[in-house]
């Protein structure tokens, strides 16, 4: 963690924010945007027992693709797909080639972002290049923040082809800071358009930040399903899901607070 980042978080605790506040207006409504909901499709934990398991819809069927940006050494959420005949195609620059071998994986030496150059792919050159012209997507990433850019670079048209999006989000305690809860509406307003939250997870490597009665992880797992796979869904009220574990075992894990879901 920065100085800068710990500064923040620092005065954050104290009700001092640098910058122009977010008000408690903006943030609830923000906050109210993004309550999770149960759907008619159970949601099946992929992956490992902790980080790198994630909850998704069990509606796979037919998915013919994942592209996992950001694997580093931990790719049991694309094995398990790649065991159930889903093609995984995964990128990461950090590391020479899948932690995991599996002929089902496709790994290409790049991060992820919103430019097209020999470190970096965007989503859509990536896409094109390599997902099959039949069949929906699933789009799981971890990418340390990069994943606004990424958002932010891809059209509606291409999103629109993930069946399911699976993401962590850095930072989200930016949202007490005008200028960071624009940049998340804006991602979110993009998302929202065809995709429904169906689970937050907090990442409990970090503890939530406080502001104005609002609790924000600064680390969140969002699962999204697209809308047209919904044929009913209601407020989830129950947290944690069942399925929910820590990322990292040792420590005790951060349910989603009431203020996202109350």
């Amino acid at each position: 963690m920065g100085l800068r980042t710990e500064i923040r978080k620092l005065l954050r605790e104290i009700n001092l924010i640098i910058g122009r506040n977010s008000s408690a207006d903006e943030i609830g409504a923000l906050l109210k945007r993004l309550k999770p909901q149960t759907t008619n499709i159970p949601l099946i934990r992929i992956g490992g027992k902790n980080d790198g398991g994630y909850l998704v819809p069990d509606d796979l069927q037919g998915i013919s693709a994942c592209f996992s940006p950001g694997v580093s050494n931990i790719a049991e959420f694309e094995f398990n797909l790649a065991e159930r005949g889903i093609k995984c195609f995964l990128a990461d620059f950090s590391v020479d080639r899948a932690p995991l071998e599996h002929e089902n994986f496709y790994f290409t030496k790049k991060f992820l972002g919103s430019v097209e150059n020999d470190i970096f792919t965007t989503l859509s050159e990536w896409t094109k290049n390599s997902a099959p012209e039949q069949g929906d997507l699933l789009l799981q990433m971890d990418i340390e923040g990069a994943e606004y850019n990424v958002f932010h670079e891809a059209s509606g048209d291409l999103l629109k082809r993930f069946r399911i999006i699976v993401a962590e989000f850095h930072s989200f305690d930016m949202v007490f800071e005008k200028n960071g809860l624009r940049l998340i509406e804006a991602t979110f307003d993009k998302i929202l358009k065809e995709f429904e939250v169906v689970h937050i997870h907090p990442n409990n490597s970090r503890k939530p930040s406080r502001f104005k009665g609002y609790e924000v992880p600064p680390l969140l797992e969002f699962t999204f399903l697209r809308r047209d796979r919904i044929s009913s869904c209601s407020p989830t009220k129950n947290f944690p899901h069942p399925l929910d574990a820590p990322n990292l075992p040792k420590k005790s894990d951060v349910s989603l607070p009431q203020c996202w879901h109350k």
